[in-house]
């Protein structure tokens, strides 16, 4: 089991249903899409594209997406949802792409599960033509550095530890069981400004619908950053 990709792909449609879950259907959904109704985008790469949702999502907005992932059911899903679409097997570290061959490169989720992530960063950068964004959702550091527990007074917190030391995890939930890792975010910053690529956005999003208790405990402990980085047009 390299990832457990493969072994949690059928739990992890069933998961994700139609709408997606809590996180991408009332947390990063919307600001995503805001970030590409600013930009002027007509081709894409979805980086760990999955089941195709956020393909799907660019397609609609008249962006020609292609969409890879090294999970071969995954993709099957994609292609049975999205006939029409373009899902091929890759992995961020070894794009099979020219230079500046899109306008937008998406990271949405996939960070968290790449072992090398300055040969993913850098790639992603290479194939970004000049003027283009590199768009990321990716987990916070803080929240892959730290759990919920209980303390000694009874009280529901989060406790963060060893923030510093870069690890890969197990994380498991509802039949899915996968390998992420856990990275300070100055790690992500610094890989990305060594690619060359310039921030304009920046953001702790919060939820905008969806179950009142998981919204009140995400309050308590936001689990995502999204990031606009733009490759410089000279």
């Amino acid at each position: 089991m390299e990832n457990g990709w493969t072994e949690s792909a059928a739990a992890w449609i069933a998961e994700l249903g139609d709408g997606g879950d809590f996180g991408r259907a009332c947390v990063l959904d919307r600001p995503m899409l805001e970030r590409v109704a600013r930009g002027d985008f007509a081709t894409a790469l979805d980086v760990g594209c999955g089941e195709g949702r956020f393909c799907r999502m660019l397609a609609e907005r008249g962006i020609k997406a292609i969409g890879i992932d090294p999970t071969e059911p995954l993709l099957a899903e994609a292609r049975r949802r999205d006939p029409a679409g373009d899902y091929r097997p890759g992995r961020a570290e070894q794009l099979d792409f020219a230079d500046a061959s899109f306008d937008l490169v998406v990271s949405y989720l996939s960070l968290i599960d790449i072992p090398d992530p300055a040969a993913a960063i850098a790639g992603m950068a290479r194939v970004l033509r000049p003027g283009g964004s590199l768009l990321i959702a990716n987990l916070a550091s803080f929240s892959t550095a730290g759990n919920w527990s209980v303390d000694l007074l009874g009280r529901f917190r989060f406790a963060i530890d060893h923030y510093l030391d870069e690890r890969a995890a197990w994380a498991s939930w509802r039949g899915i069981r996968v390998r992420n890792w856990h990275r300070p975010l100055g790690s992500y910053m610094a890989l990305l400004l060594d690619a060359g690529l310039e921030l304009r956005h920046f953001a702790e999003p919060a939820p905008y619908g969806g179950d009142p208790r998981r919204v009140a405990r995400y309050r308590r402990a936001p689990w995502f950053v999204i990031m606009e980085w733009q490759k410089p047009s000279s």
